[in-house]
């Protein structure tokens, strides 16, 4: 359940702050669940991370190329 590529570079900046924003959240209430052992899928952690990469690099080639 990747976010795709594509549909990121269709939004503006502030919707992929956005969605910077609720990403870094749910790892947040990934990283409780796990402290308290209640976490219902050990791998999603590494997909929310992956997915805030994604997120970033396409901010960064916006910025690079100056778009919205």
């Amino acid at each position: 359940m990747a976010i795709d590529v594509k549909d990121l570079r269709g939004l503006t900046r502030e919707e992929l702050a956005q969605k910077v924003r609720d990403l870094k959240k749910e790892l947040f209430h990934l990283r409780v669940q796990n402290a308290t052992g209640r976490v219902e899928s050990p791998a999603r952690f590494k997909a929310v991370r992956r997915d805030v990469a994604r997120v970033k690099t396409v901010v960064s080639e916006m910025s690079q190329k100056g778009g919205r």
